[in-house]
């Protein structure tokens, strides 16, 4: 079966596993305090243009999520996110098992939007109750979003600047940031991310790695005991080195942004095969995630012999598709999808 599920079921790219294969007979420092880490993070402040940056890392998104909004809120205090934002549909309520509520603001094509942001802040501030409810801590959002589409440059800046203008730092997910900052359009590059919020995190497990993410502090520095707080939470894996090889392999040679390239060329030659069959999209993605809506009957020919996402219904017999390219798409796949629809 051919699969455009979701572009985190295959296994690492053979760069990444000859660097794990390399470095196997070593006996490295326990706990992510080895040499490998040390060189990866160096390398992902390089590319960040961020010398200075804490840097720390963990093997699963939503790991990574939890723990870190976790470790920058106060008891009292919740996260601000857009409706679909992925901490909000599609984490089993993960950070609110932390106790830090989900504060939920309408999106547009699943992208916050500063005016919306100001305005919900502007009034919380002026309300006379505020003490009553839950205070906003923190604003989260991803890059790209949950429905495949990007911010640009200014939308990013805007929303920083209300962050900044309330003191309230912005958390970028980036689970898929490199097919984000390698789409077409994009123009944020990964420098100017990083000074256009307060911490991120570089997405390995969707791009070349076995697992894991890098959470990049910048403007803020991370809680001090952040390290007992990723122990607290079950995110401190004892063989670290296994993910700071895979993101030293991963930011040598530019190795990370070469596989995100690949992965958004595969999606728009998919995304081309579609238009070319007249089929409507539900959003409009520049992305790696195609959101098609397909007549029912085609579904369930397709999914005969390839796997996706049935991500809703929409009218006339009809379902909305979505559809996942990765580092590993080929062309052949491709090829194969073309022969079906036609």
């Amino acid at each position: 079966m051919i699969s455009f599920e979701c572009d985190y079921n295959n296994g690492a790219h053979p760069k990444v596993l000859e660097h794990l294969t390399e470095h196997n007979g070593a006996r490295p420092t326990p706990y992510g305090f080895d040499e490998y880490s040390e060189r990866a993070k160096d390398r992902i402040r390089e590319a960040c243009g961020m010398p200075d940056a804490q840097i720390f890392f963990l093997t699963g998104g939503t790991q990574t999520n939890a723990t870190t909004i976790d470790s920058m809120l106060y008891q009292y205090e919740g996260v601000i996110c857009v409706e679909t934002g992925h901490i909000n549909v599609h984490e089993c309520g993960a950070v609110e098992f932390t106790e830090h509520k989900i504060i939920t603001l309408p999106g547009n094509d699943g992208k916050m939007d500063p005016k919306v942001l100001d305005k919900y802040l502007d009034d919380f501030m002026h309300d006379g109750n505020n003490a009553h409810a839950v205070y906003p801590g923190l604003v989260y959002i991803t890059f790209p979003t949950e429905l495949g589409t990007i911010y640009t440059a200014k939308e990013l800046d805007d929303i920083y600047q209300v962050c900044r203008h309330y003191e309230i730092p912005l958390y970028i997910d980036g689970a898929r940031l490199g097919y984000g900052l390698m789409a077409p359009g994009c123009d944020i590059s990964l420098p100017y991310l990083a000074r256009h919020c307060d911490v991120f995190y570089i997405g390995g497990t969707k791009i070349g790695a076995l697992c894991g993410e890098a959470v990049v502090f910048t403007n803020r520095q991370a809680h001090k005991h952040f390290f007992s707080i990723q122990k607290q939470h079950g995110a401190v894996i004892a063989k670290g080195a296994l993910i700071g090889l895979q993101f030293e392999a991963l930011f040598t040679d530019d190795l990370y942004f070469q596989l995100s390239r690949h992965a958004i060329q595969m999606a728009m030659r998919m995304k081309d095969i579609f238009q070319k069959k007249g089929f409507e999209f539900f959003i409009e993605s520049p992305t790696n995630q195609q959101f098609v809506i397909l007549p029912d009957a085609l579904v369930a020919k397709l999914s005969e012999k390839m796997v996706f996402t049935h991500w809703g219904q929409a009218s006339g017999h009809r379902t909305i598709c979505r559809f996942v390219t990765s580092w590993a798409t080929t062309e052949e796949e491709l090829q194969e999808l073309e022969r079906i629809l036609s």
